[in-house]
């Protein structure tokens, strides 16, 4: 099977698919805009703390913790 290619993906309105899909995309799922959101994330998920990541949160005090909690769930 042949893979859709993003733009015709796009063209298609299944991109947002593709990127739920895609694991090498799925980590920006964890980052959040507000540090009061992935503080939110942080307590559904168990962890205590939050980190800054290129200018957007993420939960736990680091990718491992967060990884970590995640395959808990």
């Amino acid at each position: 099977m042949r893979a859709i290619q993003p733009l015709t993906a796009l063209a298609l309105g299944l991109l947002p698919l593709l990127v739920e899909q895609t694991p090498a995309l799925g980590h920006g799922k964890g980052l959040y805009a507000t540090e009061a959101e992935a503080q939110e994330r942080a307590a559904e998920i168990g962890c205590a703390s939050v980190h800054e990541n290129n200018g957007r949160w993420m939960p736990c005090a680091d990718e491992r913790e967060l990884h970590r909690q995640l395959r808990k769930q």
